[in-house]
C-alpha cells in the first residue's frame, strides 16, 4: 500500500473527553478530505496513568507533556498521523519534527460553577439505608444563577486548576479551595456524594463536546444517546445548577475551547488536511496566548490565564499571572499578523 492510499490514523487519549473531541474532529475530517480514508487509535498517556496525582504540582513533581508525550511519539514513530489535544494541554515547546498544523474554529472559552439544586441537597445514595453520622455536614443547596461572590464565606470549590484557584481567591479569600480530578461525570458524582462540596468550576467546553448544556435558567442538561440538538429531547440532571462565568470575572487559562491539531511538519498529506481544518482566527488567538505562556516559562498548570479576541483588525489579549506573588493583570492589542509579538509583549508586561 502507498502512502497515499493507507488510512490517516488519528491518535487520542482514551478518556470520554478526549474521544469525543477526537469523533469530531474524525467527522471534520471525512468531511474535509472526503478523498482519504481515516482510522482512530487510543493511546494511554502519562497523565492517565497518574490519576492521584496532584496536578496543581505539576511543575515541581510532575513531567511535561503529561497528556501529549505519547502521542507524540507515536506520531515521530509513524505509527499515528495526526494527534488530536485540548489544545491547552500541549505544551508550547514542541519535539524536532512536528508543528501545530491546525485549530479548528474554538467553541465556549468560559468556565461553569457547578452546584446543588435542592433535589441534589436531599440525594442519598441507593445503599445508603441509615442517616448519615452526626458529623457529617448537611449538603448545601443553592439557587439557580448564583456566582462565586453569591457563595457563602467557607464555602469549599472544588477545580484541579491552578489559575481558577488563584483568580478565585483573589476575589474570594474566605472561601476553601481544593483539588478534583476524573473527568466529568466522576466529578459530577463527587459533588453529589461529598457533603463538604459546595460547587466546582469545569469548562464550559468539556461540557459541550460531552453533550451537556447549560439553559438560561441554570439547569443542566445531559444529551441522550440518539438525541438531536433540541434541547426540549434532553434529560434534565435535576440534581445539579450550573452558572456561566464571565471572562471579567474568571479568566481562561491559554488554549481553552480549542482543538490542536498536531502532526509530522514534514507530512504532505497532513498539510493538505490541516489547511482545510484551520480556523485562521482562532489559530491566531491561540498563537498569541501560547507565546505568552512560553515566555511565562509556563506548562498548562501555570498560575496564569490569557484570552486572545479579534476585534476588527485587531488582536486584544487579557492576561493574569500570579506567578510573583499577587495579581498582575494587562491588557494589550496589536496587529492580526503578529500574535506571537503580541503575546510576548505580555509576558514582559506581567514579569
Amino acid at each position: 500500500m502507498s502512502t497515499s492510499d493507507r488510512p490517516v490514523v488519528l491518535v487520542t487519549r482514551g478518556s470520554p473527553l478526549a474521544l469525543a473531541q477526537t469523533r469530531q474532529v474524525l467527522a471534520a475530517c471525512q468531511a474535509a478530505c472526503p478523498e482519504f480514508t481515516f482510522e482512530l487509535r487510543v493511546i494511554k498517556t502519562t497523565g492517565d496513568k497518574l490519576q492521584k496525582a496532584s496536578m496543581a504540582q505539576e511543575s515541581k513533581t510532575l513531567p511535561k507533556g503529561l497528556f501529549t508525550k505519547e502521542l507524540e511519539v507515536a506520531l515521530l514513530r509513524g505509527e499515528g498521523d495526526l494527534a488530536v489535544h485540548s489544545l491547552k494541554d500541549l505544551p508550547t515547546d514542541l519535539p524536532p519534527g512536528l508543528k501545530l498544523g491546525a485549530v479548528p474554529e474554538r467553541v465556549d472559552v468560559r468556565d461553569v460553577l457547578i452546584y446543588r439544586s435542592e433535589q441534589g441537597a436531599a440525594w442519598r445514595p441507593p445503599e445508603e439505608e441509615t442517616a448519615p453520622a452526626p458529623d457529617t455536614p448537611a449538603p448545601r443547596p443553592f439557587p439557580a444563577g448564583i456566582s462565586f461572590d453569591q457563595l457563602p464565606s467557607g464555602a469549599t470549590v472544588a477545580t484541579s486548576s491552578t489559575r481558577r484557584r488563584e483568580q478565585l481567591l483573589a476575589r474570594r479569600p474566605d472561601l476553601r479551595v481544593v483539588e478534583i480530578r476524573g473527568n466529568v461525570g466522576t466529578r459530577l458524582q463527587k459533588l453529589l456524594r461529598q457533603p463538604g462540596l459546595d460547587a466546582m468550576i469545569l469548562a464550559a467546553a468539556g461540557l459541550e463536546r460531552l453533550g451537556y448544556a447549560v439553559r438560561e435558567d441554570g439547569t443542566l442538561m445531559s444529551r441522550p444517546e440518539g438525541a438531536g440538538d433540541d434541547l426540549r429531547e434532553w434529560r434534565e440532571e435535576a440534581e445539579f445548577r450550573a452558572t456561566f462565568l464571565s471572562v471579567e470575572d474568571m479568566l481562561p487559562c491559554v488554549g481553552q475551547a480549542a482543538l490542536g491539531i498536531e502532526v509530522r511538519a514534514d507530512d504532505p498529506r497532513m498539510a493538505i488536511l490541516c489547511d482545510r481544518l484551520d480556523d485562521p482566527d482562532s489559530h491566531r488567538c491561540v498563537a498569541a496566548e501560547r507565546a505568552f505562556l512560553h515566555a511565562m516559562g509556563g506548562g498548562c498548570q501555570s498560575p496564569v490565564a490569557a484570552l486572545a479576541e479579534i476585534a476588527g483588525e485587531t488582536l486584544r489579549l487579557r492576561a493574569v499571572s500570579f506567578r510573583a506573588g499577587p495579581r498582575r493583570a494587562a491588557e494589550l492589542a496589536g496587529p492580526l499578523d503578529r500574535p506571537e509579538a503580541l503575546g510576548r509583549a505580555m509576558a514582559e508586561a506581567l514579569r
